[in-house]
């Protein structure tokens, strides 16, 4: 009676995943990602066109087994102004090889980063990287997803404001921009308050690795699963080793409860 219990337990879970070789899987992720970034709202409609947020990206790459990992975030700053770049390399977790990278620069001299403090400058910078990472592989499963290949954050929104002329004050035009505005600040105020410090040191790709397998265990349900990848980028090292001790405590105790029911 308890031995199919005993043969559940030893089983391992694998990654599931889709393979970015085969067009057919990726056709079908493509009809999931367009699924979930509606449900969650993971888009910004700039200009009548929909544009994907980072997490949405994340989430594609994360179904494909293809994992952000910050290379650098660095301050090339001058008196006058904050700035900072950033590299991020994608890392294929079956084959555990670098399949991408993506370079991307944030400045407090952008339009509505004026007064932007600077970890939130360097956190940005870390951002775009990431979309613009998946952007250069994974750019025509977002367009088979319906959405524009082009990351939000790159998007400069204020400047897709035509510009007014003396005829024409176009004052709804600007009552849509101070609303524009006022999303892409709150935007960064949720961003600010949970961006890391630059000095924190990040998850590693075998603790995101660890963290995915566990995820992808029959136990954890889908919302859970959701919910942790997209944030898990924005793990340092011990947020990620709390995240995995949880995992296999709430495993053991679900596993546990059916074996006890059986």
């Amino acid at each position: 009676m308890n031995q199919p219990s005993k043969d559940l337990k030893v089983q391992k879970p694998k990654v599931e995943s889709y393979d970015i070789a085969k067009s057919d899987e990726t056709m079908h992720l493509a009809v999931d990602l367009a699924k979930f970034i509606k449900e969650n709202r993971l888009y910004q409609n700039i200009q009548g066109k929909e544009y994907v947020n980072v997490e949405g990206w994340q989430y594609a790459g994360s179904r494909l087994g293809i994992l952000p990992v910050v290379e650098h975030v660095v301050n090339i700053s001058t008196d006058d102004e904050l700035k900072y770049q950033a590299k991020v390399n994608l890392l294929d977790l079956r084959s555990q090889q670098v399949v991408g990278a993506g370079f991307a620069i944030c400045s407090n001299k952008e339009q509505g980063k004026k007064y932007y403090q600077e970890f939130a400058i360097a956190s940005m910078a870390q951002t775009r990287a990431i979309g613009k990472a998946y952007r250069n592989i994974l750019a025509w499963i977002i367009r088979a997803a319906g959405y524009e290949p082009t990351p939000a954050e790159e998007m400069d929104y204020s400047g897709n404001e035509p510009a007014k002329t003396a005829k024409n004050p176009a004052v709804p035009t600007e009552k849509k921009a101070t609303m524009r505005a006022s999303e892409v600040a709150a935007t960064a105020d949720k961003e600010v308050a949970e961006a890391p410090s630059t000095s924190v040191r990040y998850a590693s790709a075998k603790q995101k690795e660890e963290i995915i397998r566990l995820l992808n265990n029959p136990v954890i349900t889908r919302q859970e699963k959701t919910k942790m990848l997209l944030n898990i980028n924005r793990f340092d090292e011990e947020r990620a080793a709390q995240a995995i001790d949880k995992l296999k405590k709430v495993i053991e105790e679900r596993e546990d409860g059916q074996s006890a029911a059986a």
